[in-house]
């Protein structure tokens, strides 16, 4: 049995800076919280990441086949859950601040998804 281990490593640079910065002006300006900016230039570094591999597609597996938003409940009793409109939005902020390239095709994969005000808000 061959183990495979994958180190990737992560330079911060002024474009993963600039971009962190941008994103959290989108957010913010849309009444997201703000990020941590460390955290954001890591996970997305200037290319956007994981996020901008196949983002519409993993996004609609996510909502419709993968138990993570669901009831939980096993058998019959398990169905979907509704995404929460503002999750899907705040992917698509992300997209165009790191692949605007693939908005349309996100904007296509998600537009027949049933989405809707699920998540409690803070006051």
């Amino acid at each position: 049995m061959a183990d495979l281990i994958r180190y990737s490593s992560f330079k911060r640079t002024d474009e993963t800076a600039a971009k962190a910065n941008q994103l959290r002006e989108e957010l913010v300006k849309a009444s997201y919280p703000a990020p941590d900016l460390d955290t954001t230039e890591r996970l997305l570094g200037t290319d956007g990441g994981a996020v901008c591999e196949k983002p519409g597609n993993a996004l609609k597996k996510a909502l419709h086949r993968v138990q993570q938003l669901s009831t939980g409940a096993p058998g019959p009793g398990n169905r979907p859950v509704i995404a929460d409109t503002r999750a899907v939005q705040a992917e698509r902020i992300v997209l165009t601040v790191y692949c605007p390239d693939k908005v349309d095709d996100f904007d296509e994969a998600v537009e027949d998804l049933k989405t809707d005000d699920t998540v409690r808000r803070r006051p």
